[in-house]
Parts: C-alpha cells; sequence; structure tokens
C-alpha cells in the first residue's frame, strides 16, 4: 500500500513537473510573441513619424523658400532705391562741385 502510495505521489510531481514546464513554455511563446508584435508595432510608428517629418520638412522648406524670395525682392527694391536716391544726389553733388570751382 505505502509503495502504491508512493508511486502515486511520484507520479503527480512527475505530471505536475511536465504542467509546470508546459506552462513555462507557454508563457515563453506569449512573451516571444509580445515582443515581435511590439516590435512591429515600433516599426510601424516609426515610419509613419519620419513620413510625417518629410511632409513637416518639405512645408517648411518650401515656406523657407518663399520667405527667402520675399527678403530677397525687398532687398533689391532697397538698393535699386539707394541706388535711384544715390544717383540723384551725385547730380546734385557734380553740379555743387562745379559751381564752387568754376
Amino acid at each position: 500500500m505505502a509503495s502504491e502510495a508512493v508511486k502515486k505521489i511520484l507520479e503527480a510531481e512527475a505530471l505536475s513537473e511536465k504542467k509546470n514546464a508546459e506552462a513555462r513554455k507557454h508563457r515563453d511563446e506569449i512573451i516571444s510573441d509580445a515582443t515581435g508584435r511590439s516590435s512591429l508595432a515600433i516599426q510601424k510608428k516609426l515610419g509613419e513619424a519620419h513620413q510625417e517629418l518629410s511632409v513637416l520638412k518639405a512645408d517648411y522648406d518650401k515656406k523657407l523658400e518663399a520667405y527667402r524670395k520675399k527678403a530677397e525682392e525687398e532687398c533689391q527694391r532697397k538698393i535699386d532705391s539707394i541706388k535711384q536716391q544715390a544717383e540723384s544726389k551725385m547730380g546734385k553733388a557734380v553740379d555743387e562741385i562745379i559751381s564752387r570751382y568754376f
């Protein structure tokens, strides 16, 4: 009788170890699957962020180019205005110098 009880206890322990091993294996599979899915999700989000960054960069590049052109045009207008003022004053200055010495 005692040997029968010991045998049942040993069988129960073996079955318990087997179930624990299966549970650990299942746990590891779940963790591995979750890790793989989270890695894919991260890669997807990084791709989306990179795409959004490209769109924003292109938009800012367009705005920067428009601002640069506008600033360049304004500078050219000011340069032209200064040139006109200088040319008109140059004539007056030459006339003034000539009248003083001649």
